[in-house]
């Protein structure tokens, strides 16, 4: 639960700190806007598919986006 929690929160702080809606990543990134809506919210299971595209996306480590390092 702590790193679904972890991800949620780490992948909306780097949505903002880009300045991007959630509309916006989900068509630069390929992810369904509602899926990513569901990741941020913590509502749904994290694909290691999504922790790769989005971990490429924003130039961070999959460790740092499941909070396992800062």
């Amino acid at each position: 639960m702590e790193i679904k929690r972890n991800f949620a929160k780490r992948i909306q702080e780097l949505r903002i700190e880009e300045g991007l809606s959630i509309n916006k990543l989900s068509k630069k990134i390929g992810i369904p806007f509602t899926t990513l809506l569901r990741l941020e919210r913590g509502e749904t299971d994290i694909k290691s598919e999504q922790i790769i595209i989005l971990s490429t996306y924003f130039k961070v480590s999959t460790d740092y986006l499941l909070g396992l390092e800062d």
